[in-house]
Parts: structure tokens; C-alpha cells; sequence
């Protein structure tokens, strides 16, 4: 039976350093392939088509969000006037309506004296008797 013939230090490091040099190479190899060059080239002009059109999609999201502000801002000035319309027509409303009131009181005011002179006048036709 034959012994196990492990490697020494220097046989491990020669090992490992052929590796080394055998990955390199097979990198380098890998690197300089025009097919992958090719692949390369694809893929940069796929990341710049998706580029131009996110730019575009951009610039279109944009318009529409400036689009979307100014019909805010349009149809908050249409609620602003709304708004004062209202309040100028309940306030219009809230005059008349003050301004009924009054007449209502000068009216009952006007009354009640009327009814306090007739009061006043048959009093005095009871004392002096005509």
C-alpha cells in the first residue's frame, strides 16, 4: 500500500498561484471576447433608450402636474368668487331682512302711539264731555 503523498508548502503555494494565473487568464480571456464587447454595447444603448424615454415620461408628468395646478388654481379663484357671491347675497339677504324688521317696529311703534292718542283724545272728550 502506498503511502498518502501530501504536498508540501511550496507545492500548495506553485498550486494556488497557478490557479491565480489560470482565473486571470480566463478573466482577461472573458474581457477581450467581441461577443461580450457586443453584449456590452446591447445592453448601453437598452440603458440609454430606457433613459430618453424615462426624460420623457418625465417631461410629460410634468406638463400634466402644471396642467393639473393650473385647473386648481382656476377652480379655486371660481370657489373664491362663489364664496363672495354668497356672502354678498346673504349679507343682501340679512339687510333686507334687518330692514323688515325695522319697518316692522316703526309700524307697531306707529300703532301702539296711534292707539295711545285715541286713547289720549277719548279721555279728554269724557272730561270736557263733547
Amino acid at each position: 500500500m502506498a503511502a498518502f503523498n501530501t504536498p508540501d508548502i511550496e507545492q500548495r503555494r506553485r498550486d494556488a498561484a497557478a490557479v491565480k494565473k489560470a482565473m486571470l487568464e480566463k478573466f482577461r480571456a472573458a474581457a477581450s471576447d467581441p461577443a461580450l464587447e457586443e453584449q456590452r454595447a446591447k445592453r448601453q444603448a437598452i440603458h440609454e433608450a430606457r433613459l430618453a424615454r424615462q426624460a420623457v415620461r418625465d417631461a410629460e408628468k410634468k406638463v400634466r402636474e402644471e396642467e393639473l395646478a393650473r385647473q386648481r388654481a382656476i377652480e379655486a379663484e371660481r370657489a373664491e368668487a362663489a364664496r363672495r357671491e354668497a356672502e354678498a347675497l346673504e349679507a343682501l339677504v340679512e339687510a333686507e331682512k334687518a330692514e323688515a324688521e325695522v319697518r316692522l317696529l316703526a309700524e307697531q311703534k306707529a300703532a301702539r302711539d296711534a292707539r295711545y292718542a285715541a286713547r289720549k283724545a277719548a279721555k279728554k272728550v269724557r272730561r270736557r264731555g263733547y
